[in-house]
């Protein structure tokens, strides 16, 4: 298999605030059509109250794409399992919102360090949102051990 640099963009920012900026009109949106519809303009009212709340409840997910990559540390991105690339400069990226982070290193015994990680496998395992801390922690890649 041949390593991909991932080239895309750092276009972080750019999609933060395009999506927050999506959720405030879409709030001003929704709150438009009740009142058209307390105006007496009920279909106008209630098409853009149904546009509102759909952006609303769906309008989360270009979130996850946003990636944040610090100095020295790599991400790997796969998607449905099939490698995607590599990002090894750091900054605030948008990836696409379905590709996930995988350390190829983090299943090994000594993981990337060459250290023994037994002392730290013996520590109370913290989970938030049913993915371990130390899971999520270890999916990005340390440039520094390598």
């Amino acid at each position: 298999m041949n390593e991909i640099i991932y080239s895309g963009k750092k276009n972080g920012m750019a999609v933060l605030l395009l999506t927050m900026v999506a959720y405030l009109a879409s709030i001003g949106v929704t709150v438009l059509g009740g009142m058209l519809i307390e105006a007496g303009a009920v279909a106008l009212g209630v098409v853009a109250l149904v546009i509102g709340i759909i952006w609303l409840c769906i309008g989360w997910f270009p979130f996850c794409g946003l990636k944040v990559i610090k100095p020295q540390e790599a991400l790997v991105l796969t998607l449905f399992g099939k490698y995607v690339g590599t990002i090894k400069e750091e900054g605030f990226y948008y990836v696409n919102p379905f590709c996930s982070a995988v350390n190829p290193a983090a299943a090994t015994k000594l993981s990337q360090s060459g250290l023994d990680t037994g002392a730290a496998n013996k520590s109370t395992n913290i989970t938030v949102n049913g993915v371990s801390v130390a899971e999520a922690a270890s999916r990005k890649i340390s440039l520094k051990a390598m």
